[in-house]
């Protein structure tokens, strides 16, 4: 019996959608905003006439990518107006994900670009998307499109990655400092960070965390001295060690029983920089997804 035309619309949409995924994701930063957009895109689609659209991906990319261009106009005034650092919410890579070098610092780097900037950059720099494409999905000259990925492609370049640490030497690094931070060990702590370290902690104003980054290594030692009584009577305790947002570092339960993740940002064997996520809110797709039980 042939498929109905709804069946060939999920089955033309399914395929696609973990790397319309992505791209929601990169462009917003929030995994439930992403899911929410392709399910949009997804809806549209079977509304859409498909005998008309020569490529299901270019059709779905760009709607997918407008529809993010909306969604940030929204979420500036929330941005402006959110209590601490702002981080992405965290997203643990399994071996089989598809490998980017979008990284959680350069996901924080493509915040501060303009919209347009950021969907030029990430389609024609990580999606290899062309300009004319590019011109057709955000309106504008495919010149205008390259000087704005050229643009951001300047802002965010410092944020690349530039040392090729192998992943399990990472994890060893996020052991090591996961053993020292919750032990007390500041020695062994200090040996692990770069002299100007700087740690992010977002709460969002629903858990306790610092107001602003914290930078240098002496203030970072004086937050774990400070907190390494609390660790004492309130032990954290891992759930697993893997690439969070193409970082190394964990994600443990804490003594309030909600999750933490944790990312460290390693430059010439020492850790450049400390991510923090404590605000609940971006972490329960990391419950949801049953894995962190």
């Amino acid at each position: 019996m042939d498929a109905t035309p709804e069946q060939q619309a999920v089955d033309s949409f399914d395929p696609l959608r973990p790397r319309l995924i992505r791209l929601a994701y990169r462009m917003l930063g929030s995994v439930a905003d992403a899911e929410d957009i392709v399910q949009d895109a997804f809806l549209r689609w079977l509304a859409t006439d498909r005998t008309q659209v020569q490529s299901a991906e270019a059709y779905l990319r760009r709607v997918v990518t407008r529809l993010c261009l909306d969604q940030i106009k929204s979420a500036r005034h929330q941005r402006e107006t959110y209590i601490g650092p702002w981080l992405p919410e965290p997203v643990v890579q399994s071996a089989e994900d598809e490998l980017e070098d979008v990284t959680l610092p350069l996901m924080m780097a493509l915040e501060r670009l303009s919209p347009l900037e950021r969907a030029a950059f990430l389609l024609h720099d990580v999606f290899d998307v062309g300009f004319d494409d590019i011109a057709d999905i955000i309106g504008r000259e495919p010149a205008a499109c390259r000087q704005l990925a050229s643009r951001a492609r300047t802002n965010v370049r410092a944020q690349r990655p530039r040392f090729d640490l192998p992943p399990e030497r990472g994890l060893e690094i996020a052991t090591a400092f996961f053993t020292a931070s919750r032990s007390g060990d500041l020695t062994g702590l200090r040996s692990l960070l770069a002299d100007d370290v700087t740690l992010h902690a977002d709460g969002g104003g629903k858990r306790p965390a610092s107001a602003f980054p914290i930078h240098g290594i002496a203030d970072v030692l004086q937050l774990h001295e400070d907190l390494a009584h609390i660790f004492a009577l309130n032990r954290s305790h891992v759930v697993m060690y893997g690439l969070i947002n193409g970082l190394p570092g964990f994600i443990t339960r804490e003594a309030d029983d909600i999750l933490q993740s944790t990312a460290l940002r390693i430059e010439e064997g020492k850790i450049a920089e400390v991510y923090v996520v404590r605000n609940p809110d971006k972490l329960r797709h990391l419950q949801a997804d049953g894995a962190m039980h």
